[in-house]
């Protein structure tokens, strides 16, 4: 059984799924459209992902923290990627939804991947932002890397707002007010669940079946990323028979530093019709 309390126009459950509870977020519109099926960021509580949420004008979306992050409590074992896209199937069957659009955010655009490959019936289209193939991708500085090792960030905000802008790039690197506004959103973060998420995408790579996702699909990339940059999308992009590439001028957190943006971005790609578009690169300019 799924327990409710409304936050703003989101309405938060507690769903279980099997052994596992999730702590799930859905905001609700009257499109007829599927809903956004989101998987967020890597030690990342759905709060996070809230402006994005918000600043949607008619499309229903699903978020949901993972299995040691934010509400949803530790699972009983490490997972691999295709475990939390069973989940998320099972979610959205709970949920009464047959078929579901599909996004993802840097650590869950590896995820939004992995359930587009292995339930492609259910995902009509497909939003990767910035994120890679995986393991094998083209890689952020060591430096950078090294100070995303950890789940520090998430519980020391005086070393978050030192770090946010060598990490994150973008917007970030000249508007402390907007590392403030994140570093608020976060929840207490487990460092066991943060761990079970790294040791989720070891060896995990997508790039012999990206050939594979037959889905329309939008790749967003920040160009100024120190995390992921934006090579990797440009691979995505590449590989990916029917993907086209948006270069977006900011860092890795447009999600967050551009919510309204970018929510009108993925809602106009997921309005057009079923005709597939030419590919192509468009840029969108970082806010003045």
């Amino acid at each position: 059984m799924a327990s409710r309390g409304d936050v703003a126009e989101i309405d938060v459950r507690k769903v279980q799924i099997g052994s596992q509870l999730l702590n799930a977020a859905i905001k609700h519109s009257k499109s007829s459209r599927p809903p956004l099926l989101l998987f967020n960021g890597i030690g990342a509580n759905w709060e996070l992902a809230k402006p994005f949420l918000e600043a949607l004008s008619d499309t229903t979306a699903i978020i949901f923290d993972v299995p040691g992050i934010g509400g949803s409590p530790m699972p009983s074992l490490p997972y691999r990627p295709s475990t939390i896209a069973r989940l998320a199937d099972r979610l959205i069957s709970e949920l009464g939804y047959d078929k579901v659009d599909v996004g993802g955010v840097s650590w869950g655009g590896g995820i939004a991947q992995q359930f587009a490959h292995q339930y492609s019936a259910r995902c009509r289209r497909l939003v990767l932002a910035a994120t890679s193939p995986g393991a094998i991708m083209v890689p952020g500085s060591p430096s950078v890397l090294l100070k995303m090792a950890t789940p520090r960030r998430y519980v020391d905000k005086d070393y978050m707002s030192e770090i946010a802008p060598e990490i994150y790039g973008g917007a970030f690197r000249k508007n402390p007010a907007l590392i403030a506004r994140h570093a608020g959103a976060i929840g207490a973060v487990n460092g066991a669940g943060y761990l079970y998420q790294m040791i989720a995408m070891i060896g995990w790579t997508s790039l012999p079946w990206l050939w594979a996702i037959r889905q329309q699909t939008l790749v967003l990339t920040g160009r100024d990323d120190p995390l992921v940059p934006a090579a990797n999308g440009q691979i995505l992009a590449r590989l990916i028979p029917n993907a086209r590439l948006e270069i977006i001028d900011d860092g890795h957190l447009f999600f967050v530093t551009q919510p309204a943006e970018t929510a009108a971005t993925i809602e106009q790609f997921l309005r057009e019709d079923e005709t597939p578009e030419k590919s192509g690169t468009r840029r969108r300019a970082a806010p003045g």
